[in-house]
């Protein structure tokens, strides 16, 4: 009885070892909510399978393997769709913009100014004055972007992903889509497909990355 769950124990460690490592490479912090439930429903699959000795293996495999599936389909998802992505994996919503608090956006974010000071303590933040932008990523971190001494900062703002426009990010910078397609053009990208990623800084640079597949 005892070595037979301690069979059971090690099948079932190794089998979610398998699992985390086909998942693949993500921080604790930066997990989706869909990593979050499978981490979870894996947890109550693997306490099932051993305080079940009765039970056939097979009872905890399948569902964790029906589990597997449905991460790595999510994930291919995510990878080719961008509406898929923000949908599933949430988008990043700017709390603090100039050093001054989007109240609005936080109520719609359910998130509190306890929240708020607690996250900028932990990045030695302590004035609003020094902050530039803050932005909520989806995971719920916070990133700052502190003010440099010159009054500008790091912060980009997205223009194209995966080959799609931003118009939210257009809309941000008070750019149109002409003026884009025109410095698209300056790097010398045909059209927006060819690009994987475009920024632009607050002090105007526009940075480029062009999609390894259309090289």
């Amino acid at each position: 009885m005892i070595l037979e769950l301690v069979i059971r124990t090690v099948i079932t460690y190794l089998f979610i070892l398998v699992i985390f490592r086909l998942m693949g490479k993500r921080e604790i912090g930066e997990l989706s909510v869909m990593d979050l439930v499978v981490f979870i429903m894996l947890a109550e699959i693997a306490i099932f399978l051993i305080e079940k000795p009765e039970s056939s293996i097979w009872q905890a495999i399948i569902p964790m393997s029906v589990l597997l599936s449905i991460q790595w389909g999510s994930a291919i998802l995510s990878l080719r769709s961008k509406k898929f992505r923000d949908w599933f994996d949430g988008k990043p919503s700017v709390l603090i913009r100039h050093g001054e608090i989007d109240e609005q956006e936080m109520r719609r974010q359910r998130y509190n100014f306890s929240d708020l000071l607690l996250q900028l303590r932990e990045q030695e933040v302590q004035h609003l004055e020094d902050i530039d932008f803050a932005v909520l990523e989806p995971s719920g971190k916070l990133s700052v972007f502190k003010k440099k001494e010159n009054g500008s900062s790091d912060y980009a703002v997205v223009l194209i992903e995966d080959g799609q426009v931003q118009y939210a990010g257009l809309k941000e910078t008070k750019k149109t889509k002409d003026w884009l397609m025109n410095e698209i053009k300056k790097k010398g990208f045909e059209t927006v497909e060819d690009i994987s990623l475009c920024t632009i800084n607050l002090s105007g640079e526009i940075s480029m990355d062009e999609d390894d597949e259309r090289k």
